[in-house]
């Protein structure tokens, strides 16, 4: 059975979730391999609605093992806080695994991400606040808390108070703030330790002998491609890679062993937070696209931005990927509408351009060049087979592969598990 990473092909929200859920009853594994509690996934499905931030989307099938792998950071307050919300809406989590190679997400992290953000005023990237860039930076500067960490109550101790003595000072005599209690913050941390122990796992083994074994693993991503420290809309970026690349780095899967490689999109585009959107909408279709998909974000509740699908950034998201296959998600969104835009290209500086400018100066300079297609007007909610969509809407989907270049397998008409159209088997690699 093949390795198949599930990535956001846009800027995030494009319906991950609801896809790792849907593909997960035929998988062995789901690994989750970057972000942190800043991502949501919703997931919509017999036990009811349940937004998550770190639990890999394929727990709701109890005999799949689901890791958080060591490309995420981890707040280990909000992991037990989504551990007990299952639990308490009878979902059996013994199969989750946590990798003792993730890194923590410490109180110093969202205090100073609170910080930061507040003191670039005008200038802040929008992060979620929840100290997300700030451990991936201190994983980096190698300043960071693993999960092993923990084990070792003394060597954490001491580690501890070296970290927090250093954070002290760019508290106190940067931001004016209070210092942080080390005493308070071990205490704490080693309560946590304790409560997530039986989770606790090396999980490169477990893998490994899923691998071994020819299981269907599934790797989850969070954020989109167009977020990438490397490839995104830098600095209005993530902090950890969403790319293929991530997924490996952050699940400890060999390259070699991925066997297809499913590119999420929303039949148009959303963002959250600062930074350049070529098509986005301020204007009643974009409100009206938000009200309908109720486009709020599932970490911070914020408004979404909305817009036209970008095939220009599309493209390029598919050409950093390698997508075997693409999802797209929402169509139904657009069955109210009688003309649909597709950005096909930009104009910069009075020339047309059809490649995604790393400048971040250049791309909120880029207006979109469009094709407008004809709507279908009715509703699509209720479809199941590919063929008996409307012949607009199949139309539409065609526009978008012959854009990107990419061939769709999966079409979703609306949130829900059962709201979903394949078009050709993703397990057919």
């Amino acid at each position: 059975m093949p390795v198949i990473a599930i990535l956001g092909a846009q800027w995030g929200d494009e319906g991950k979730g609801k896809v790792v859920d849907q593909l997960s009853e035929g998988a062995r594994m789901v690994i989750r391999f970057s972000g942190g509690d800043n991502a949501g996934h919703t997931v919509i499905n017999p036990y009811g609605e349940f937004k998550l931030h770190i639990v890999p989307s394929g727990i709701f099938y109890p005999n799949i093992t689901c890791i958080i792998g060591n490309g995420v950071v981890i707040n280990p307050a909000r992991l037990i806080n989504e551990i007990d919300n299952l639990i308490s809406n009878k979902i059996d989590v013994s199969h989750l695994f946590i990798s003792d190679r993730a890194h923590l997400v410490m109180p110093y992290h969202t205090l100073l991400d609170q910080l930061e953000e507040k003191s670039k005023a005008e200038r802040a990237i929008g992060t979620t606040l929840r100290g997300i860039g700030p451990a991936f930076t201190d994983k980096t500067a190698r300043l960071g808390i693993r999960v092993s960490d923990l084990i070792d109550k003394r060597g954490f101790f001491n580690r501890l108070c070296s970290i927090v003595n250093y954070k002290n000072e760019i508290l106190t005599k940067i931001y004016g703030a209070d210092p942080l209690s080390v005493e308070d913050i071990y205490h704490q941390y080693i309560e946590y330790a304790e409560r997530l122990a039986p989770y606790i796992k090396h999980t490169p083994l477990i893998i490994q002998n899923s691998l071994t074994n020819d299981e269907l693993i599934i790797l989850e991503g969070a954020q989109g491609a167009l977020l990438d420290p490397d490839f995104g809309t830098y600095p209005y970026a993530t902090s950890s890679s969403p790319l293929a690349g991530g997924a490996c780095q952050g699940s400890g899967i060999s390259p070699r062993c991925i066997d297809g490689i499913l590119g999420v999109f929303k039949a148009y585009c959303t963002r959250v937070g600062g930074g350049p959107f070529p098509t986005e909408l301020n204007d009643d279709v974009g409100n009206l696209i938000r009200e309908k998909a109720h486009e709020f974000g599932t970490t911070t509740g914020r408004p979404r931005r909305c817009g036209w699908f970008d095939t220009v950034a599309a493209r390029f998201s598919h050409h950093i990927n390698g997508f075997t296959g693409m999802v797209i998600t929402r169509l139904d969104v657009f069955d109210i509408l009688p003309q649909i835009k597709v950005c096909i290209g930009y104009k910069l500086d009075g020339e047309i351009i059809d490649y995604f400018p790393a400048n971040t100066t250049e791309l909120i300079k880029c207006q979109p060049v469009y094709e407008e297609l004809d709507g279908w007007q009715s509703d699509t909610t209720g479809i199941r087979e590919f063929e008996k969509l409307p012949l607009a809407a199949k139309k539409y989907i065609a526009k978008l592969e012959e854009l990107i270049g990419c061939p769709t397998n999966i079409v979703c008409v609306g949130p829900r598990r059962e709201q979903t159209i394949e078009v050709k088997p993703v397990l057919d690699v």
